[in-house]
This record gives C-alpha cells, structure tokens and sequence, in this order.
C-alpha cells in the first residue's frame, strides 16, 4: 500500500474535482500523468474506478466506495496537519495590546520598537478602540494589555501610570483672527466651530464635563474620528480643536497653531498601561510596568 499512497492521493482529487484537467491543475502535474496513476491504481486493485465521458469522470460502485473511504482518511490527515500547527502556535509568545489610535500613534509606537527589538520571539496584535472598550476586551480576556486614559473608576486591574496630559483648544492665529473680524463682541463658544473626538473619547468627555461645569454651551460642533485629523482640520483653519496638549507641541512651537484661552483651567489626565490583576506578574508585560 504504501508505493500506492501518491496513486490514492490523485484518485481522491481526480475524484473530487469530476475532472482529469482540473485534477492536473491543481496537483501541478500534466493531465497525462493524472489518466496514467488512476490507470495504474485500477490495475494495481484489479478493479475500474472511473467511467469517462465528454465532461470529465465519474465513479464506478467501486470508485465511489474507495473515494469516500479515502475522503475520511485525508480528512483526519487534515485535521492531524492543523493539530500540530495549532500546538506550534500555541508555542510562540503572543502579545494582544489595546489603545486608541491617537495613543497607539503618539505614545504607543515609542515604547513598542525597543520592546520588539528586546523580544523579537514575541507575535504582537494590536486593536485600536476607546478606553472603554479596550477594558472591555480586556475583562472578556481577549486582550492581554491595554494603554488607557485613567478613568474614574478602575476595579480588578493593574494601571501602571505612564505619563500625565492636559487637554486644550488650538486653532490658527488667522481662524481667530476672522472670528475676531466676524464677531467682535460675541463669545467664540457662540460663533465659532468646535472640533471634537466622538462621544465615547475620555478627551471629549473631560471636555464635555469641564463645559457643563462652566455653564457653556457650544453652538457649532464638527466631531471626527482621530485626533490626527482633528489637528489636520485645526491647521487648515477649519476651526478650534479640542485635542491633547502634548500632542501638538511641535506644531505651537512652529506657531502653526496657537492655543485658544478657555476661561478655565484643564485638569491633568494620566495614561498609562493596564491589565487585570491576575496577569500583571505576566513575563511578557514585565517590560511595561518597569520604571523606564
């Protein structure tokens, strides 16, 4: 039997695909060689396999019996190939890591080359959602880490603070400017346009808070989906920007955006690393929670 192995091999696909052509297609080999192993396999069982016709072949009672019975032996062939390469899998070191893309862009990057360059065995995956949801996935363990702006309430996880930022309002001087010009005796809460991350960003919410608080109420609001195009926007004077301070250093220190007096102050936020409690002692997260 095991000289025939390779001839019950293009039987089963011969079969399979109806077709000697098809067959030859997709073992790589010529149609001649495939009509040549299914001849050579009949003779070998001293039986006919298949009946040929203008469309292709089809099984004899013989045929059909052997092509079923091979079809569960290449089936448990299958299933033992993908058994090993899962176990294999399951060998490497694998790393989920969740952030928004503003942190993942701004903050995250920074810290993950030296690590990669420290743990190159290591298979990352990263998502990219809000706070929010990054500690939902990490309590349904779908995630193994997550960079996080500090929310109010942080129960059963590890937060390793990382770095402190302030939130603020930036525009052109020219978009001000033209307000000025537009408006001169009217508040810029009441004329001018207010870009936003969406609803469910801790920035937006510390923002949305600090208003309600100061009994301000903005009549123009645009909302986008990053802070990279809210900075974009912003530059090009489309409006003022509610973003992260320490994300526009460079641009207030070119001057392509000045920072817009909000008659109040911005608290400090912390961000940094988390993961549950019971995995904060995980080799792989080791690197994180050191002081660097």
């Amino acid at each position: 039997m095991q000289e025939n192995l390779s001839l019950y091999y293009i039987f089963y696909v011969a079969g399979k695909t109806g077709n000697i052509s098809r067959a030859a297609k997709e073992l790589f080999i010529s149609q001649p060689a495939v009509s040549r192993a299914v001849q050579k396999l009949e003779d070998s069982l001293g039986t006919t396999l298949f009946k040929r016709n203008s469309r292709g072949v089809i099984f004899t009672p013989e045929g059909k019996l052997l092509f079923e019975k091979l079809k569960d032996a290449f089936a448990l062939v299958a299933e033992g190939e993908e058994a090993v390469m899962h176990s294999n899998m399951q060998q490497i070191p694998h790393l989920r890591l969740g952030t928004s893309s503003t942190l993942c862009r701004y903050v995250l990057l920074s810290h993950l080359k030296p690590y990669i360059s420290s743990h190159p065995q290591v298979r990352i995956n990263i998502s990219c959602q809000s706070t929010y949801q990054t500690l939902q996935l990490l309590e349904e363990d779908r995630l193994d880490l997550g960079l996080i702006g500090r929310p109010d309430k942080l129960r059963g996880y590890y937060f390793h603070p990382l770095m402190h930022i302030n939130d603020t309002f930036v525009a052109t001087s020219q978009y001000l400017a033209n307000q000025q010009s537009l408006y001169p005796d009217t508040s810029l809460y009441q004329t001018a346009t207010f870009m936003m991350l969406d609803e469910k960003n801790i920035t937006r919410q510390t923002i949305n808070s600090l208003l309600k608080e100061h009994h301000i109420e903005l009549n123009h609001i645009l909302e986008a989906t990053s802070m990279d195009l809210l900075i974009q926007f912003a530059k090009i004077g489309l409006g003022i920007a509610g973003v992260v301070r320490q994300f526009v250093e460079q641009e207030l220190h070119e001057g392509s955006l000045v920072e817009v007096a909000a008659g109040f102050d911005f608290p400090a936020r912390e961000i940094g690393f988390v993961c549950r409690k019971n995995h904060a002692d995980s080799p792989l997260l080791k690197y994180f929670f050191s002081e660097i």
